[in-house]
């Protein structure tokens, strides 16, 4: 109870002492002039202080206080705090003459410290304000964390490895002392700077060292508690080379340099438990955004946080590394804590696209690496290798007798001076060239720099001399396996090397050595005898269960760049290696899958109640990389008649087993664009039913999908008893319908029309429309959204959220990029970015509901009919009405001709020439004035038909009759008052 007392005593104590040092400095500015600037230094950080203090007092009092109050290490951070401000207050005290004299207006303070004593007071001030804040976040990281909030935060999944002090990353280098230094402090500026830009985007070419400088940042702000959260994306790696997992792993390490976000996070996971598989806007907002808008003004944040994101470019989707991009420079909007992101990636057009949006410009800085002055970089890279050149004299000296010992001068400083200008501007050459000299497999260290050095080359900056940099870093190392071999025996290397190593550069995701052994079927003790001579270039693991991985990209490039075969006989062939990839996956598909494959035996057992561990222990790693990944090989090797009949006999033996896999590894929803990549490649030529197979299977998925991925034994029995008569795959597998079904059940001979059932609206559908390349499907409901569906899958990829009322009508631009939706809600047209789902333009101006919106060809203007009877025109960009229409009744239809001469409604047509646009004149033509559009497709007056040339053709059953319909060439999508979406396609009858 004393200990208790005395902690909210003491933070009492020391927000009464800062108040008083504040009223002195208040009185000391006033009298004294020369030392003002000081005088508010100090004044400045005693406010800082005092503000913690005071917010600390509130938590004392409120409900976790008693928590706190008990906590030891807050005890010792308030004491430590209270007496230094103790002697600082007894420091600044005026004395009671002075005091006497001030009554008496005789200007008589003077102040007691002198300008080079200044920086230690504020030091200590600032270390006061430190001690607290952390001794507080401290016991809330502990304490505040209650069980309730540990179980929700566990939810969310997180990508392993990608942290910067990850176990995956520990050996992974940072800058040495005096090294980047300007570079380093120019980062550390704008991060302490809360009126620079938001974001720091790094670029720099492969192997000008960014990872390190992107390590050695997260190192310091982590040392002085202001990083927040890093990333580092790592193509290959299964989590890291994708945005899935970003945002949530971010997310749960802010919560550890923020605890106070934890309960927010825990309110949006107790809401939307699989917000991981959200959008990533919206797990960005409410994960991230959202929480910090409501915790910026905690006492417990540090004033400065920052985010690292390392190598971008290697995130495998283009348009994520956009969305990615976008959203986290949105940080800027967070005012209170000065929160930046530092971004580094290669200067690639995903990236360069995704800093040129119009929601980034004027919201960060860049920095081109590889531009330093080169004096710079020699410098960087001379003290990097004379840092590492020496340990590696010492190392190999404790480990040999006096006689094989290197000279104290080893290696000369004319071979240094040599491998600095080999290097630059590549840091990589730097530190492969190093692991390289550790390699004793093939000499001492003298006899592996010999070697490096006879690969030495004139410098320059044109792109063939970088390549050669390229070639000059990896060749020593890939040499050295064919010294002292015969021609004959260094063929043989060369066609191993390319048989482990290749497939190792290539593959999708990493492998260890044990996974490796089964897919590739060459026995681990060969695979091991190879790699044992690359460690300079590949991270080979001691565990054979670990992963192998390229030490730089750059590796990679090197290997497969098609320029380089002439030159380079360890060049990788890609699509050769491809070929043998996807071949190899299938042959242990084939030998590994089977039905039922955890054992389950209950046919309705559902997926989430199977247990990790037995799932991982039937698909072994390489089982699972061959069922993920053997459709991208076959995507990447082009078409091929052997491999095609490889894949037909593989499916009409395996489909089911497959799917079945993907469900229990929860990917059964990856399945139709897995599908998909091998109709694209396999259709073209193709001499096999394949092709047919393909389509009917993908028809089967799309019937089953959400069963398949609840309760994956349902494809032996659900998913074959209620498919057609005729379909492929239930006339490949009926044999597996369990003989307990004694009666099957009726079913429709062939597929019926519709390709996709879109469900997610809650409420009437009202509008449905498709984009103009077709891939795409909007739909507007009575539930107040938009939802925007992949036509192919039926995923639903954005759900547009702002009216307030029902939406009425829905329309894309023509270059796809942007949806309007028309509303009841104040009589409002809002336009939407597609792939953000941000809405960019809310239109008002109509004075009753909506009825339709439609866009001219050239995506440069909307148009909107309304129950006012009026037709507004409004330019898309910047949402000014450029004309009213009255013509005269409500109309529902609204249609631009291509020429934008014409808008057509189904009351009148409204003619304009550029002119006229420009002049805002418009000219209302009837309808009998003008050539009726001639539309094939349709729907009859009372909803019950698909029409084809105003003739009844197909009869609609009364669930699937529209409230909406649109058309794209010989494709109706039907909006259903159910909320369903039903596509069907239709040939020439």
């Amino acid at each position: 109870m004393a200990e208790a007392l005395g902690i909210a005593g003491t933070v009492l104590a020391i927000a009464e002492l800062s108040a008083k040092i504040g009223s002195y400095c208040v009185k000391y500015c006033q009298a004294v002039k020369n030392a003002r600037n000081d005088i508010e230094r100090i004044r400045g950080e005693i406010d800082s202080l005092q503000g913690i203090a005071s917010n600390a007092l509130g938590l004392l009092e409120g409900p976790r206080g008693a928590q706190l109050k008990a906590s030891r290490r807050l005890a010792v951070a308030v004491r430590g705090a209270e007496s230094r401000l103790k002697r600082l207050e007894i420091e600044l005290r005026p004395s009671s003459a002075r005091q006497a004299l001030s009554r008496m207006r005789i200007r008589a303070l003077k102040w007691p410290f002198k300008s080079k004593e200044i920086e230690g007071v504020v030091k200590d001030i600032e270390q006061c304000t430190r001690t607290l804040s952390i001794g507080l976040q401290l016991d809330i990281v502990v304490g505040v964390l209650d069980i309730d909030e540990k179980l929700a935060l566990d939810k969310l999944p997180t990508a392993p490895g990608a942290s910067y002090d990850s176990q995956a990353e520990e050996l992974s280098a940072t800058c040495l002392p005096d090294t980047r230094v300007e570079l380093l402090q120019k980062i550390r500026a704008w991060a302490n700077d809360p009126t620079s830009q938001a974001v720091f985007w790094l670029k720099g070419m492969a192997g000008t060292g960014k990872s390190t400088v992107s390590r050695t940042v997260a190192q310091e702000m982590d040392e002085h508690r202001q990083l927040g959260a890093s990333f580092f994306f790592k193509r290959g790696e299964a989590d890291r080379s994708n945005a899935s997992k970003v945002f949530t792993t971010i997310a749960l390490q802010l919560v550890s340099h923020l605890p106070m976000l934890a309960q927010h996070i825990k309110e949006v996971v107790d809401a939307e438990p699989r917000i991981y598989d959200k959008r990533l806007q919206d797990q960005f907002e409410k994960l991230i955004f959202e929480p910090l808008l409501k915790v910026q003004q905690s006492p417990c944040n540090n004033r400065y946080v920052t985010i690292v994101i390392d190598a971008l470019d290697e995130c495998e989707r283009d348009d994520h590394i956009k969305t990615v991009v976008r959203l986290l420079c949105r940080v800027k909007d967070i005012q209170s804590l000065t929160l930046k992101v530092f971004i580094t990636s290669r200067p690639e057009l995903p990236v360069r696209l995704g800093f040129s949006q119009d929601a980034v410009k004027g919201t960060y800085d860049d920095f081109l690496l590889h531009e330093i002055p080169q004096y710079i970089v020699e410098h960087d890279i001379s003290a990097f290798l004379q840092h590492e050149l020496e340990k590696i004299r010492a190392d190999y000296n404790s480990d040999v007798p006096g006689d094989r010992q290197l000279p104290p001068t080893w290696p000369d400083q004319s071979d240094i001076k040599t491998l600095v200008m080999m290097a630059v501007p590549l840091f990589i050459f730097a530190a492969t060239t190093c692991r390289f000299l550790t390699q004793r497999r093939f000499g001492d260290p003298r006899h592996q720099l010999r070697q490096v050095l006879e690969y030495k080359t004139g410098t320059g900056s044109s792109e063939v001399d970088l390549q050669s940099k390229l070639e000059l870093t990896y060749q020593p190392a890939l040499e050295q396996q064919l010294t002292e071999l015969s021609p004959f025996d260094q063929e043989k290397v060369i066609e191993q090397f390319r048989r482990i190593v290749g497939p190792i550069v290539i593959l999708k995701s990493p492998l260890s050595t044990t996974a490796l052994e089964k897919l590739l079927g060459i026995p681990r003790h060969v695979i091991d005898g190879r790699l044992d001579m690359l460690h300079s270039v590949l991270s080979i693991p001691q565990s054979s269960t670990s992963p192998v991985r390229l030490l730089h990209l750059s590796f990679r490039d090197f290997l497969v760049d098609p320029k380089q075969q002439s030159r380079n006989r360890f060049s990788v062939d890609e699509r050769r290696t491809h070929r043998q990839l996807a071949a190899k996956c299938l042959a242990l598909l084939k030998q590994s899958l089977h039905e039922d494959m955890c054992d389950l035996r209950a046919p309705a057992t559902l997926r989430a109640t199977v247990d990790v561990q037995k799932i991982n222990k039937e698909l072994s790693p390489e089982v699972q990389y061959a069922c993920l990944h053997w459709t991208y090989h076959t995507d990447q090797a082009g078409a091929s008649e052997s491999l095609a009949r490889d894949i037909d006999d593989f499916l009409r033996s395996h489909f089911l087993h497959w799917l079945e896999s993907l469900s229990l590894m929860g990917r059964a929803f990856d399945s139709l664009s897995l599908l998909k990549s091998l109709q694209n490649k396999l259709t073209i030529s193709c001499e096999s039913e394949l092709p047919d197979f393909l389509s009917d299977a993908a028809r089967f998925i799309r019937l089953n999908l959400f069963a398949i991925d609840a309760a994956p034994l349902q494809l032996y029995s659900s998913a074959i008893i209620f498919a057609p008569h005729e379909s492929i795959v239930r006339q490949t597998f009926e044999v597996k319908v369990p003989s307990w079904i004694l009666l099957l059940p009726h079913a429709d001979m062939n597929w019926d029309q519709c390709l996709q059932k879109f469900q997610g609206h809650i409420d009437y559908v009202n509008s449905v429309a498709f984009s103009h390349d077709s891939t795409l499907v909007a739909s507007a409901s009575s539930d107040k959204t938009v939802r925007i569906w992949h036509a192919d899958t039926g995923e639903c990829t954005q759900e547009l959220k702002g009216h307030s009322d029902y939406v009425s009508s829905v329309a894309f631009s023509h270059d796809s990029t942007l949806v309007a939706s028309a509303s009841g809600d104040k009589t409002t047209v809002r336009i939407w970015h597609v792939d953000t789902g941000e809405c960019t333009q809310e239109l008002k101006g109509h004075s009753h509901y909506i009825s339709s919106v439609a866009f001219s060809h050239d995506s440069t203007l909307v148009a909107s009919a309304s129950y006012d009877k009026t037709v507004r025109i409004w330019h898309a960009d910047t949402g000014e009405c450029t004309q009213a229409v009255n013509i005269g009744g409500v109309t529902q239809t609204l249609s631009f001709e291509p020429s934008n001469a014409y808008l057509r409604t189904d009351k009148a047509t409204i003619a304009m020439d550029k002119a006229s646009l420009r002049q805002s004149v418009w000219k209302i033509i009837s309808e009998h004035d003008t050539t009726r559009l001639r539309i094939d497709i349709g729907i009859s007056p009372d909803g019950s038909w698909i029409t084809w040339h105003d003739q009844n053709l197909l009869w609609l059953p009364v669930e699937f009759r529209p409230a909406c319909s649109a058309l794209q060439g010989p494709t109706l999508a039907i909006g259903c008052h159910s909320g369903r979406v039903t596509v069907l396609r239709l040939a020439n009858p």
